[in-house]
């Protein structure tokens, strides 16, 4: 009676803990396909201000304008005055990549600094500063902080360790319940990266609020960053990955009936914890960057997290070493095909060119990220091609030597884990390529004649002038010739003067038009009304040097 009721009971538990585990799966995977987060560009770039960096205005302006490459929320605004005292900015409306600013006060004669901190949808924030005058330019204020080499060194450690909890600690309880016969090779070492990781998850969220906000690593105890903090997207990211280590966790201490459905969803969880947040998955199209990065991160986790139990216990010539190596060796090769495409496909969208690799710091740190994924790739192919043979067979010394190689992989993972948390300082070259792409626009407005002049790209090179022309009363403007003159007397440039030619879009164009240096021009409109009547207009317009 009693053994019965035993039975009934541990199958009913037995299909309780499966139908949950179905539900996380199925909650992961929503989670790292459609993105909580929502879209992006990943990584925004500032690619306009009104007034424009360095402008001399007779009077202060009634609203600001910051226009960046890809939606935005503010985190902090401040106007620095000439004299050094500083406002808050709280003021402001969004409208798609542009956040206005109402201006609360009349601003004195001097050099004022527009200090600015966004953060992208991505979860990382982004800074800068923006010079202005009123009247006549004076010493500029002291706008910003310098780096804190010491939040950033908190965040980097952070990334290190959640790194370590997710792809060793999750990825090793994976191994223990689906490859091992036993707990028992490398449980410790497993519990150690899951609770490393469970540290690090909130404290990591907490400096990403510090972040966010510019505050140093005193302020971490404040209720607003941590709201700013949950407020990002790597929100989700933690508590995602807090939910796999829970599992990983339950999978080890739970009953063994549910070790393998739990430390099956927990895998699983790394994935969508990943996904949830980053430039990688951030990147558009979505539908292929998130699934990608899912895949990559369950891949990483899965060899990564074997590597240690199934070193310590060829180590230890237990029992289970044999299986559980044979195991290992079966199913790492479809593993790493589909690791290996994950990464391709996302190197491809986040770098798109190869110059991209020397002149950026993201490519650097990949470049060093695939140095050393070759040295790992070629320890594992000399572990499973050369080594894992003899050492299934009780070959001692190759045990041995299996062992050290499979340290070494170790190690080569670790290095792995501190380069990739760098990237979380670089934007991604796909980013700067969107904000580099970003056009160079101004509105020219006189009582004869308006135009929006916009070129593209905004940059020095090779670009393409677009002119809307109208009369001063926002009127049509039927023009018989416009004439693009472009001068910049400070670098000893004459005018270079463009005929323009009317596409029939309502707008005028000029196509063969090379800006040979970045810097403010001075750009002119002629207009010709009629056969008797020349209108002249212009305007400066900042040119990007990239």
């Amino acid at each position: 009676m009693n053994a019965a009721y035993f039975g009934r009971t541990m199958c009913i538990s037995d299909k309780r803990a499966g139908r949950l585990v179905i539900g996380l799966l199925a909650v992961f995977a929503l989670l790292a396909v459609l993105g909580l987060p929502g879209r992006a560009f990943a990584h925004a770039a500032l690619i306009k201000t009104d007034p424009v960096d360095g402008a001399v205005l007779a009077q202060g302006p009634g609203q600001f304008s910051l226009t960046f490459s890809e939606p935005v929320s503010p985190l902090v605004l401040t106007l620095v005055r000439p004299d050094g005292t500083s406002v808050a900015l709280t003021s402001f409306r969004l409208s798609d990549q542009t956040v206005t600013i109402d201006n609360p006060q009349k601003l004195k004669s001097g050099t004022h600094v527009l200090s600015w901190r966004v953060i992208s949808t991505d979860g990382h924030p982004v800074g800068g500063s923006v010079l202005f005058s009123i009247g006549a330019p004076s010493t500029p204020p002291v706008a910003a902080e310098p780096v804190d080499w010491d939040l950033r060194s908190a965040i980097w450690l952070g990334k290190v360790f959640l790194s370590i909890g997710l792809f060793l600690g999750v990825g090793g309880a994976f191994a223990l319940a689906w490859l091992a016969e036993s707990e028992r090779c490398g449980r410790r070492f497993v519990i150690a990266a899951l609770l490393a990781g469970l540290v690090a998850a909130p404290v990591s969220l907490g400096l990403q609020g510090l972040d966010a906000l510019g505050a140093p690593l005193a302020g971490l105890a404040q209720p607003v960053v941590w709201r700013t903090a949950f407020g990002t997207s790597f929100g989700w990211t933690v508590l995602i990955g807090l939910m796999a280590l829970g599992l990983a966790l339950l999978s080890l201490a739970g009953p063994r009936i549910g070790a393998k459905p739990f430390a099956l969803a927990g895998l699983a969880g790394v994935g969508a914890a990943l996904a949830a947040s980053g430039h990688a998955s951030a990147a558009e199209p979505q539908w292929l960057t998130r699934p990608m990065v899912f895949l990559h991160g369950v891949g990483i986790a899965f060899w990564a997290g074997a590597l240690a139990p199934l070193g310590l216990a060829v180590r230890r010539q237990s029992g289970e070493a044999g299986p559980f190596l044979r195991r290992f060796s079966r199913a790492i090769l479809p593993v790493v095909a589909v690791l290996a495409a994950a990464g391709i496909v996302l190197a491809v969208i986040q770098v798109q060119t190869p110059a991209a690799l020397v002149n950026t710091g993201y490519g650097r740190l990949l470049l060093v990220k695939l140095v050393l994924l070759l040295f790992l790739f070629t320890l594992a192919t000399v572990n499973r091609w050369t080594l894992t043979a003899p050492a299934e067979a009780g070959a001692t010394e190759v045990q041995r030597r299996l062992v050290r190689s499979i340290g070494a992989e170790v190690l080569i993972v670790l290095a792995i884990f501190a380069v990739a948390a760098g990237w979380r300082f670089t934007p991604p070259p796909r980013a700067l390529a969107i904000a580099a792409a970003q056009p160079a626009s101004v509105h020219i407005h006189t009582l004869n004649a308006m135009a929006d002049l916009s070129i593209t790209p905004g940059h020095a090179g090779p670009v393409i002038a677009s002119m809307v022309i109208m009369t001063g009363d926002f009127g049509p403007l039927d023009a018989k010739q416009v004439t693009l003159v472009l001068s910049k007397p400070d670098s000893g440039i004459e005018p270079i003067k463009r005929p323009a030619t009317k596409p029939g879009d309502g707008s005028w164009r000029v196509d063969d038009l090379v800006i040979p240096v970045p810097g403010r021009w001075t750009a002119r409109l002629d207009i010709l009304v009629s056969d008797f009547e020349m209108v002249k207009i212009e305007a400066l317009i900042d040119i990007r040097a990239d």
